[in-house]
């Protein structure tokens, strides 16, 4: 899944994205609202952890906005208002969920998760194809009984090629959906990643490369 963090706090911003990727998120990151602005509008988002008191444009407006518009994109916002009529109106302006400052960890990701689902058809937690066993709550991914220790591309990369359930992705899709905006399109970056995850995955091969096209399981 694809996440942006917007938040003005750097150090807990840049906190919390590490520790999404460690959970084979890709994640950018906007420190105020033109910011936040601008990569919403360049890219397209699973979910959105928005700090409601962005500089610049607040995140009110934000989340007014994406609600108007009606974009898929599911809203966490993240803020240190947390009465109840905080939490309603927040509700009211387009919110998807509203997680109070401080917070639990785990439970930011657990919701960022639940949303996640929430923007996308439902797909069971595990995933079976030619062998392959993902179970994307654990992060483990198995061929033949055998585990698969994958990066956290390569795990991104399966997950979302058996989650297309045979259909072809493009490069330019698995791009988008397993890396964040600091990757280069024009690089190898994503065949690198298919090879080596051929590799690990083992014989009989079962990635299969359409010339212009992309690739498919």
């Amino acid at each position: 899944m694809r996440v942006l963090v917007a938040e003005d706090e750097r150090v807990l911003a840049d906190l919390v994205a590490v520790g999404l990727r460690d959970h084979a998120m890709a994640v950018d990151v906007a420190y105020d609202g033109p910011a936040a602005q601008q990569r919403l509008a360049v890219n397209d988002y699973d979910v959105l952890v928005l700090d409601r008191d962005l500089p610049g444009v607040h995140g009110d407006q934000i989340c007014r906005e994406l609600a108007e518009a009606g974009v898929r994109t599911r809203i966490l916002m993240l803020t240190a208002a947390a009465s109840l009529t905080d939490r309603v109106e927040g509700l009211h302006l387009g919110a998807d969920d509203y997680l109070p400052k401080p917070f639990e960890y785990d439970e930011l990701v657990a919701r960022i998760q639940a949303l996640a689902r929430r923007a996308h058809p439902a797909l069971p937690p595990v995933l079976e194809s030619n062998g392959i066993v993902i179970d994307l709550p654990k992060r483990q991914a198995h061929r033949n009984g055998r585990y698969l220790l994958l990066s956290r591309k390569e795990f991104a990369v399966l997950h979302v090629l058996m989650s297309a359930r045979g259909a072809v992705v493009s490069a330019e899709e698995l791009l988008e959906r397993a890396w964040d905006e600091n990757a280069d399109p024009f690089s190898n970056v994503v065949r690198i990643t298919i090879s080596r995850l051929r590799a690990k995955l083992g014989r009989p091969p079962v990635i299969e490369t359409l010339p212009g096209v992309g690739y498919r399981i």
